[in-house]
Protein backbone atom coordinates (compact mmCIF):
# COMPACT_ATOMS: atom_id res chain seq x y z
CA UNK A 1 0.00 0.00 0.00
CA UNK A 2 1.98 3.57 -0.82
CA UNK A 3 2.52 5.72 1.45
CA UNK A 4 0.59 8.60 1.98
CA UNK A 5 2.92 10.57 4.40
CA UNK A 6 4.41 14.10 3.60
CA UNK A 7 7.42 13.84 2.07
CA UNK A 8 10.49 15.76 4.11
CA UNK A 9 11.86 19.15 2.39
CA UNK A 10 15.39 18.65 2.03
CA UNK A 11 17.14 21.28 3.89
CA UNK A 12 20.08 23.44 2.13
CA UNK A 13 23.74 22.24 2.19
CA UNK A 14 25.77 24.31 4.68
CA UNK A 15 27.84 25.54 2.16
CA UNK A 16 24.78 27.01 0.08
CA UNK A 17 23.47 28.04 3.28
CA UNK A 18 26.65 30.26 4.00
CA UNK A 19 26.13 31.91 1.01
CA UNK A 20 22.50 32.68 1.01
CA UNK A 21 22.93 34.25 4.37
CA UNK A 22 26.05 36.00 3.47
CA UNK A 23 24.35 37.45 0.08
CA UNK A 24 21.30 38.23 2.41
CA UNK A 25 23.62 40.37 4.95
CA UNK A 26 26.03 42.02 2.04
CA UNK A 27 22.10 43.17 0.47
CA UNK A 28 21.04 44.68 3.38
CA UNK A 29 24.12 46.33 4.66
CA UNK A 30 24.68 47.62 0.79
CA UNK A 31 21.05 49.10 0.89
CA UNK A 32 21.96 50.09 4.89
CA UNK A 33 25.00 52.21 3.50
CA UNK A 34 23.14 53.43 0.35
CA UNK A 35 20.27 54.49 2.05
CA UNK A 36 21.81 56.14 4.84
CA UNK A 37 24.51 58.11 2.73
CA UNK A 38 21.44 59.32 0.73
CA UNK A 39 19.01 60.51 3.99
CA UNK A 40 22.43 61.89 5.77
CA UNK A 41 22.70 63.85 2.80
CA UNK A 42 19.54 64.68 2.56
CA UNK A 43 19.53 66.17 6.06
CA UNK A 44 22.83 68.12 5.65
CA UNK A 45 21.91 71.77 6.46
CA UNK A 46 22.62 74.73 3.93
CA UNK A 47 26.00 75.31 5.82
CA UNK A 48 27.14 71.95 5.74
CA UNK A 49 26.32 71.60 2.27
CA UNK A 50 28.63 74.42 1.96
CA UNK A 51 31.34 73.15 4.14
CA UNK A 52 31.04 69.42 2.06
CA UNK A 53 30.88 71.64 -0.92
CA UNK A 54 34.30 73.32 0.14
CA UNK A 55 35.84 70.06 0.78
CA UNK A 56 35.29 68.70 -2.29
CA UNK A 57 36.46 71.41 -4.42
CA UNK A 58 39.64 71.87 -2.78
CA UNK A 59 40.28 68.05 -3.16
CA UNK A 60 39.38 68.64 -7.28
CA UNK A 61 41.64 71.45 -6.87
CA UNK A 62 44.27 69.39 -5.23
CA UNK A 63 44.02 66.94 -7.92
CA UNK A 64 44.30 69.39 -10.79
CA UNK A 65 47.63 70.47 -9.66
CA UNK A 66 48.45 66.91 -9.77
CA UNK A 67 46.97 66.49 -13.67
CA UNK A 68 48.93 69.54 -14.55
CA UNK A 69 52.20 68.27 -12.94
CA UNK A 70 51.67 65.16 -15.15
CA UNK A 71 50.73 66.50 -18.16
CA UNK A 72 53.98 69.01 -17.44
CA UNK A 73 55.87 65.53 -17.05
CA UNK A 74 54.35 64.48 -20.48
CA UNK A 75 54.87 67.63 -22.48
CA UNK A 76 58.74 67.12 -21.53
CA UNK A 77 58.78 63.67 -22.10
CA UNK A 78 57.02 63.79 -25.62
CA UNK A 79 59.41 66.76 -26.55
CA UNK A 80 62.92 64.37 -25.22
CA UNK A 81 61.06 61.59 -27.00
CA UNK A 82 60.50 63.86 -30.26
CA UNK A 83 64.23 65.27 -29.97
CA UNK A 84 65.35 61.54 -29.37
CA UNK A 85 64.36 59.91 -32.41
CA UNK A 86 65.76 62.83 -34.68
CA UNK A 87 68.98 62.08 -33.45
CA UNK A 88 68.98 58.29 -33.84
CA UNK A 89 67.54 59.33 -37.57
CA UNK A 90 70.59 61.54 -38.21
CA UNK A 91 72.88 58.17 -36.04
CA UNK A 92 71.64 55.68 -38.27
CA UNK A 93 71.88 57.87 -41.11
CA UNK A 94 75.73 58.55 -40.35
CA UNK A 95 76.58 54.84 -39.65
CA UNK A 96 74.71 53.69 -43.07
CA UNK A 97 77.22 55.91 -44.75
CA UNK A 98 80.23 54.90 -42.75
CA UNK A 99 79.18 51.00 -43.12
CA UNK A 100 79.11 51.75 -47.19
CA UNK A 101 82.52 53.25 -46.77
CA UNK A 102 83.77 50.03 -45.19
CA UNK A 103 82.31 48.19 -47.63
CA UNK A 104 83.78 49.83 -50.57
CA UNK A 105 87.31 49.61 -48.93
CA UNK A 106 86.69 45.87 -48.99
CA UNK A 107 85.50 45.43 -52.29
CA UNK A 108 88.71 47.63 -53.28
CA UNK A 109 90.84 44.94 -51.68
CA UNK A 110 89.17 42.01 -53.17
CA UNK A 111 89.37 43.50 -56.68
CA UNK A 112 93.22 44.15 -55.85
CA UNK A 113 93.82 40.45 -55.51
CA UNK A 114 95.96 38.88 -52.50
CA UNK A 115 99.71 38.83 -53.54
CA UNK A 116 101.94 38.95 -51.15
CA UNK A 117 103.53 42.20 -50.34
CA UNK A 118 107.35 40.77 -51.14
CA UNK A 119 106.20 39.09 -54.33
CA UNK A 120 104.56 42.50 -55.53
CA UNK A 121 107.73 44.25 -55.17
CA UNK A 122 109.95 41.30 -56.78
CA UNK A 123 107.60 41.35 -59.71
CA UNK A 124 107.43 45.37 -59.96
CA UNK A 125 109.14 47.06 -62.76
CA UNK A 126 109.32 50.26 -61.19
CA UNK A 127 110.05 49.44 -56.64
CA UNK A 128 109.95 53.37 -56.29
CA UNK A 129 106.36 53.22 -57.67
CA UNK A 130 105.51 49.96 -55.79
CA UNK A 131 106.74 51.60 -52.67
CA UNK A 132 104.62 54.96 -53.21
CA UNK A 133 101.96 53.02 -53.69
CA UNK A 134 102.33 50.50 -50.48
CA UNK A 135 102.49 54.00 -48.45
CA UNK A 136 99.44 54.98 -50.01
CA UNK A 137 97.75 51.41 -49.16
CA UNK A 138 99.19 51.61 -45.78
CA UNK A 139 97.22 55.20 -45.17
CA UNK A 140 94.44 53.60 -46.71
CA UNK A 141 94.45 50.90 -43.99
CA UNK A 142 94.82 53.19 -41.00
CA UNK A 143 91.74 55.30 -42.35
CA UNK A 144 90.07 51.89 -42.81
CA UNK A 145 90.93 51.07 -39.24
CA UNK A 146 89.42 54.15 -37.97
CA UNK A 147 86.29 53.73 -40.02
CA UNK A 148 85.99 51.05 -38.41
CA UNK A 149 86.56 52.12 -34.50
CA UNK A 150 84.12 54.82 -35.92
CA UNK A 151 81.22 52.51 -36.79
CA UNK A 152 81.62 50.40 -33.63
CA UNK A 153 81.69 53.81 -31.58
CA UNK A 154 78.51 55.18 -33.23
CA UNK A 155 76.73 52.03 -32.43
CA UNK A 156 77.49 52.10 -29.38
CA UNK A 157 76.04 55.72 -29.20
CA UNK A 158 72.75 54.65 -31.00
CA UNK A 159 72.39 52.17 -29.00
CA UNK A 160 72.56 54.63 -25.94
CA UNK A 161 70.24 57.02 -27.69
CA UNK A 162 67.54 54.21 -28.56
CA UNK A 163 67.47 53.54 -25.15
CA UNK A 164 66.91 56.57 -23.60
CA UNK A 165 64.13 57.17 -26.07
CA UNK A 166 62.37 54.17 -25.10
CA UNK A 167 63.01 55.51 -21.31
CA UNK A 168 61.13 58.71 -22.57
CA UNK A 169 58.35 56.65 -23.94
CA UNK A 170 57.85 54.72 -20.72
CA UNK A 171 58.18 57.93 -18.97
CA UNK A 172 55.55 59.84 -21.29
CA UNK A 173 53.28 56.88 -21.23
CA UNK A 174 53.11 56.76 -17.55
CA UNK A 175 52.81 60.60 -17.23
CA UNK A 176 49.36 60.52 -19.43
CA UNK A 177 48.29 57.53 -17.13
CA UNK A 178 48.83 60.03 -13.89
CA UNK A 179 47.19 62.45 -15.93
CA UNK A 180 43.89 60.69 -16.86
CA UNK A 181 44.03 59.32 -13.25
CA UNK A 182 43.61 62.54 -12.01
CA UNK A 183 41.26 64.51 -14.41
CA UNK A 184 39.16 61.51 -13.47
CA UNK A 185 39.31 62.46 -10.00
CA UNK A 186 38.62 65.82 -10.74
CA UNK A 187 35.54 65.44 -12.56
CA UNK A 188 34.52 63.06 -9.70
CA UNK A 189 34.68 65.49 -6.80
CA UNK A 190 33.02 68.40 -9.25
CA UNK A 191 30.01 65.74 -9.43
CA UNK A 192 29.90 65.29 -5.87
CA UNK A 193 29.94 68.82 -5.15
CA UNK A 194 27.19 69.67 -7.66
CA UNK A 195 25.15 66.32 -6.15
CA UNK A 196 25.19 68.44 -2.78
CA UNK A 197 24.46 71.68 -3.97
CA UNK A 198 21.05 70.01 -6.42
CA UNK A 199 19.57 68.69 -3.07
CA UNK A 200 19.10 72.62 -2.26
CA UNK A 201 16.36 74.83 -3.27
CA UNK A 202 16.79 77.32 -5.81
CA UNK A 203 16.81 79.93 -2.94
CA UNK A 204 18.91 78.25 -0.54
CA UNK A 205 21.05 77.54 -3.08
CA UNK A 206 21.69 81.43 -4.70
CA UNK A 207 22.23 82.19 -0.83
CA UNK A 208 24.98 79.55 -0.18
CA UNK A 209 26.96 80.91 -3.48
CA UNK A 210 26.62 84.69 -2.73
CA UNK A 211 28.05 83.55 0.46
CA UNK A 212 31.02 81.73 -1.02
CA UNK A 213 31.66 84.16 -3.43
CA UNK A 214 32.16 87.02 -0.82
CA UNK A 215 33.45 90.52 -2.39
CA UNK A 216 33.62 90.97 -5.85
CA UNK A 217 34.54 94.63 -5.85
CA UNK A 218 37.22 94.94 -8.11
CA UNK A 219 38.79 97.85 -6.14
CA UNK A 220 41.91 99.96 -7.23
CA UNK A 221 44.83 98.77 -7.97
CA UNK A 222 47.89 98.71 -5.80
CA UNK A 223 50.75 100.23 -6.13
CA UNK A 224 53.33 98.17 -7.39
CA UNK A 225 56.68 98.62 -9.71
CA UNK A 226 58.36 97.38 -12.63
CA UNK A 227 57.30 93.93 -13.50
CA UNK A 228 55.73 93.01 -10.69
CA UNK A 229 53.14 95.91 -11.92
CA UNK A 230 52.66 93.95 -15.31
CA UNK A 231 51.58 90.68 -13.35
CA UNK A 232 48.85 92.88 -11.37
CA UNK A 233 47.50 94.94 -14.32
CA UNK A 234 47.38 91.65 -16.20
CA UNK A 235 45.13 90.03 -13.05
CA UNK A 236 43.38 92.67 -12.61
CA UNK A 237 42.22 91.98 -16.81
CA UNK A 238 41.43 88.69 -15.92
CA UNK A 239 39.12 89.62 -13.20
CA UNK A 240 35.75 87.29 -14.17
CA UNK A 241 36.96 85.12 -16.55
CA UNK A 242 35.86 81.83 -15.48
CA UNK A 243 37.57 79.35 -13.54
CA UNK A 244 38.49 76.14 -15.51
CA UNK A 245 40.73 73.80 -14.38
CA UNK A 246 43.51 73.17 -16.74
CA UNK A 247 43.73 76.43 -18.30
CA UNK A 248 46.47 78.78 -18.42
CA UNK A 249 43.83 81.76 -20.51
CA UNK A 250 43.30 83.68 -21.91
CA UNK A 251 39.28 82.78 -21.89
CA UNK A 252 39.70 80.93 -18.30
CA UNK A 253 42.25 79.80 -15.84
CA UNK A 254 42.76 77.73 -12.99
CA UNK A 255 44.78 78.98 -9.86
CA UNK A 256 48.15 78.84 -11.34
CA UNK A 257 47.28 78.76 -14.59
CA UNK A 258 46.30 82.74 -13.97
CA UNK A 259 49.64 83.60 -11.88
CA UNK A 260 51.68 81.54 -14.55
CA UNK A 261 50.04 83.45 -17.52
CA UNK A 262 50.55 87.14 -15.23
CA UNK A 263 54.14 86.59 -14.63
CA UNK A 264 54.39 85.63 -18.12
CA UNK A 265 53.05 88.74 -19.31
CA UNK A 266 55.75 90.47 -17.28
CA UNK A 267 58.01 88.46 -18.74
CA UNK A 268 59.02 85.83 -16.10
CA UNK A 269 58.73 81.87 -17.15
CA UNK A 270 56.71 80.64 -13.90
CA UNK A 271 56.20 76.78 -13.49
CA UNK A 272 53.21 74.90 -13.63
CA UNK A 273 52.21 73.87 -10.79
CA UNK A 274 51.39 75.04 -6.99
CA UNK A 275 53.95 73.25 -5.49
CA UNK A 276 56.71 74.28 -8.15
CA UNK A 277 55.67 77.75 -7.84
CA UNK A 278 56.22 78.56 -4.39
CA UNK A 279 60.04 77.12 -5.22
CA UNK A 280 60.26 80.48 -8.26
CA UNK A 281 62.44 83.12 -6.95
CA UNK A 282 62.66 84.24 -3.35
CA UNK A 283 60.50 83.14 -0.32
CA UNK A 284 58.93 85.79 1.74
CA UNK A 285 57.31 85.52 4.89
CA UNK A 286 53.62 87.35 5.39
CA UNK A 287 54.55 90.31 6.62
CA UNK A 288 56.88 91.16 3.87
CA UNK A 289 54.34 90.84 1.05
CA UNK A 290 54.56 93.14 -1.45
CA UNK A 291 52.39 93.32 -4.80
CA UNK A 292 53.06 90.39 -7.76
CA UNK A 293 53.84 88.00 -4.90
CA UNK A 294 52.51 84.64 -5.12
CA UNK A 295 50.53 83.41 -1.72
CA UNK A 296 49.58 80.27 -1.19
CA UNK A 297 47.52 78.03 0.79
CA UNK A 298 46.42 75.15 2.54
CA UNK A 299 49.29 72.53 3.72
CA UNK A 300 49.34 70.71 0.70
CA UNK A 301 50.24 73.76 -1.31
CA UNK A 302 47.18 73.38 -3.68
CA UNK A 303 46.20 77.05 -4.12
CA UNK A 304 47.70 80.14 -4.96
CA UNK A 305 46.21 83.66 -5.76
CA UNK A 306 48.67 87.25 -7.10
CA UNK A 307 48.82 89.39 -3.84
CA UNK A 308 48.07 92.63 -4.96
CA UNK A 309 48.31 95.03 -1.47
CA UNK A 310 46.10 95.45 1.34
CA UNK A 311 45.91 91.82 2.61
CA UNK A 312 44.07 90.96 -0.80
CA UNK A 313 44.41 89.23 -3.54
CA UNK A 314 43.19 88.11 -6.94
CA UNK A 315 42.83 83.98 -7.45
CA UNK A 316 40.58 82.06 -9.70
CA UNK A 317 39.05 80.34 -6.38
CA UNK A 318 36.82 77.25 -7.54
CA UNK A 319 35.22 75.86 -10.47
CA UNK A 320 31.69 78.12 -10.79
CA UNK A 321 33.40 80.64 -9.61
CA UNK A 322 35.30 83.94 -11.83
CA UNK A 323 38.37 84.85 -10.68
CA UNK A 324 38.26 87.78 -8.68
CA UNK A 325 39.59 89.37 -5.30
CA UNK A 326 39.53 87.82 -2.24
CA UNK A 327 41.35 88.33 1.63
CA UNK A 328 44.69 86.31 1.65
CA UNK A 329 42.65 85.55 5.26
CA UNK A 330 40.07 83.71 3.67
CA UNK A 331 41.97 80.72 3.26
CA UNK A 332 45.30 78.82 5.45
CA UNK A 333 48.59 80.41 4.46
CA UNK A 334 50.94 78.16 3.51
CA UNK A 335 53.59 80.95 2.26
CA UNK A 336 54.89 82.90 -0.66
CA UNK A 337 57.14 83.81 -2.91
CA UNK A 338 58.16 86.38 -4.81
CA UNK A 339 59.28 85.71 -8.70
CA UNK A 340 62.91 86.75 -10.23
Amino acid sequence: MASHRKPKQRSLTSGTARAAALLALTGATSATLLGGTGHAENRLTPAQVRTKVDEYQREAEEATERYNGAREKADKARERLEALRDQAARRTTRLNTARNALGAFATAQYRSGTIAPALQLALSSSPDQYLQRASLAERAGSRQAALIATIGRQERKLRQVRGEAADRLAALRASRAAAAHHKRTVQEKLAAADRLLDRLTLEQRQRLLAARDGDKAAGSLAPATGRAARAVSYAYAALGKPYVWGATGPRGYDCSGLTQAAWRAAGVALPRTTYTQINAGQRVTRDQLAPGDLVFFYSGISHVGLYIGGGRMIHAPHPGAPVRLASVGDMPFAGAARPA
